[in-house]
């Protein structure tokens, strides 16, 4: 297959992406940033994710991914552009993307999210389950006939799978994420103490002070927002036992789906993860005690995979690396061409 082979994470916070024989090139939030006047591109990535909420009138921030799906494609295409362009420098042969995606996407959300890489200029593009590869990048043995669950929290989804012999038995995807939890910190502000924030500082506050059991010992910032009953400015002090009660729902609502993904899994395949356990992978498993929480909930021994954010990638890009064997399982490289039905004559 002629063309630099590259795996993307497309994620609803994160895009990063890893080249064959080079490993991790590219980790930038998913965001790109317009000129109101002209609607053309000024920032991508972590420069337009720093306007998030701080543009004048004259700038606007777009997430292109929303619960992890694609929700503006034209932002979508036009920030992937940019970043293949940085990744292959103009390369005379187009690029063979593999792309990770939630286990419970639909075919309509596949095909787009197929739609969108190509347009963006990979010359194919292959589709792979999350879950899947998180457990590869985890390092977890997937082949044998034993069954192993992971819990991959990103930002906007939770792919929550049980697998076994090198594919998924039983999946589901859930908006319970790293976004949620921040969306559950400003509405708790808003509500209980009149105070309103903005994204990113909700982001700070649950990385910061976030925590799904109690810390022994409690810690606090000064954080920054308006009040909600002038407008004013104001600077507030937040305890990490406030953020702990701001997002339990949201953890509690995550439990239900692993109890229900639980029962309806194989009796054979939950004795086997009663052994094996659960392993965490995303960027939400950082959140201080999550591990603890869940094994206390569920009751099966739960541990976070060394380098957690970065599973997915380095899964996929294990994959990237041994592309006969997904061929060889059928996953299919689809071109342009391909997906709109035209002649490559």
């Amino acid at each position: 297959m002629i063309g630099t082979k590259i795996a993307v994470d497309l994620g609803t916070v994160h895009v990063i992406a890893f080249v064959e024989h080079k490993g991790i090139v590219l980790s930038e939030p998913t965001a790109i940033a317009y000129d109101s006047e002209t609607n053309e591109p000024i920032a991508v990535g972590k420069k337009a994710y720093e306007m998030l909420g701080k543009t004048p009138d004259s700038i606007y921030v777009v997430n292109p991914l929303e619960n992890g799906t694609i929700s503006s494609f034209k932002a979508c295409e036009q920030m992937l552009t940019i970043f293949m362009n940085k990744i292959c420098q103009n390369k005379l042969f187009k690029p063979n993307v593999i792309v990770c995606m939630p286990s419970s996407v639909t075919n309509l959300e596949r095909r787009t999210i197929l739609d969108v890489i190509t347009a963006a200029g990979a010359g194919t593009a292959c589709l792979i389950e999350e879950p899947l590869v998180a457990a590869v990048g985890a390092g977890l043995s997937t082949a044998e006939p034993l069954g192993r669950m992971v819990i991959d929290i990103g930002g906007g989804t939770t792919d929550i799978a049980v697998i076994t012999m090198g594919n998924i038995a039983v999946s589901s995807s859930v908006k319970g994420a790293g976004n949620a939890l921040n969306e559950a910190i400003i509405r708790h502000l808003k509500k209980d103490r009149d105070i309103v924030i903005g994204f990113p500082t909700a982001e700070m506050l649950k990385t910061t002070l976030g925590c799904a059991i109690d810390r022994e010992a409690e810690i606090a910032i000064i954080a920054k927002g308006k009040s909600n009953l002038d407008g004013m400015p104001i600077a507030f002090e937040v305890t990490s036992v406030e953020i702990k009660e701001a997002i339990m729902e949201q953890l509690y609502a995550l439990c239900d789906e692993i109890h229900a993904l639980l029962e309806s899994t194989p009796p054979e395949l939950v004795g086997d993860i009663s052994e094996t356990g659960i392993t965490l992978t995303g960027g939400g498993s950082l959140l201080y005690g999550i591990d603890k929480f869940f094994e206390n909930e569920i009751g099966i021994k739960t541990t976070v995979a060394d380098d957690p954010m970065n599973c997915v990638i380095k899964g996929t890009g294990a994959a990237l690396e041994k592309m006969e064997v997904l061929l060889d399982n059928g996953y299919k490289f689809i071109s342009r061409e391909d997906i709109l039905g035209t002649s490559r004559n």
